[in-house]
């Protein structure tokens, strides 16, 4: 995401510096700041580097702070599942081959419940995650059977869709794909095996492929809309079908 008058520096470095020296300053029992996925000082996205220093800030003036790293997270209003099924995420890059554990946004609203009223977890570090790997194309192959359309999807070049999409972010007064969004693409996530985990907190998360149809229903035409979910058709497609072995 690009702020319009704020820089991610501005957002993700001094807005959560000021939060925390509030929270030093009034003596506040628990600060749980929610970070991202592959946050590093040495990535190639601004994204994360800026994730990466805002941790390191909030730790140096809060050192009780719980720091969150979610996986990209689905759920409803989503950046993931409902980009993928409009039709205005048409160019991309990397031939949506970038590969994470999306997270469903109820369990990792679960898990910051749970570290709020528990203690133990200040001055930890958590990485949430889902239970199955995917890359973007698969997802967005899940997302094409849910709500029974193809979506189209047309690969460009980073060296030609980073600059066009940094100069669309200049000239439109609405949000789009930005150029670090396009260095991200190249980005798989990556897990930090020290930090804990949603086992850690007793949460069990959600598979994504359980859940498209909760989410994705909506962008059904009228004709498929009250078809079930596409795992239970092909459950029962299978059932039509009787398979004889012969030995012989």
């Amino acid at each position: 995401m690009v702020y319009r008058n704020f820089d991610l520096e501005d957002v993700h470095v001094e807005g959560a510096e000021r939060i925390a020296e509030a929270v030093a300053k009034y003596d506040v029992d628990r600060f749980v700041h929610v970070s991202s996925y592959n946050a590093d000082k040495n990535s190639p996205s601004e994204f994360f580097r800026t994730k990466a220093d805002g941790e390191k800030v909030v730790r140096s003036i809060f050192p009780e702070t719980t720091i969150v790293r979610p996986a990209p997270l689905f759920g409803f209003e989503d950046r993931l599942l409902h980009r993928l099924a409009g039709v205005t995420n048409l160019f991309t890059s990397n031939h949506m081959q970038q590969r994470f554990w999306p997270v469903h946004a109820i369990d990792v609203g679960q898990a910051l419940e749970v570290m709020l009223q528990d203690d133990s977890t200040a001055s930890q570090t958590y990485e949430l995650y889902g239970p199955k790997n995917y890359s973007m194309a698969e997802i967005a192959e899940l997302v094409d059977r849910e709500i029974i359309k193809r979506r189209r999807h047309i690969n460009l070049p980073k060296r030609l869709l980073k600059p066009v999409a940094e100069m669309l972010n200049r000239v439109l007064w609405f949000s789009t794909m930005s150029g670090d969004e396009v260095e991200r693409e190249f980005i798989d996530q990556k897990i930090d095996r020290k930090a804990k985990t949603f086992k850690d907190l007793g949460i069990e998360p959600a598979e994504l492929s359980s859940l498209t149809f909760h989410y994705l229903q909506g962008y059904r035409s009228a004709a498929f809309y009250d078809l079930p979910p596409a795992t239970e058709r092909e459950k029962r497609e299978e059932k039509k079908y009787l398979h004889v072995l012969d030995d012989q």
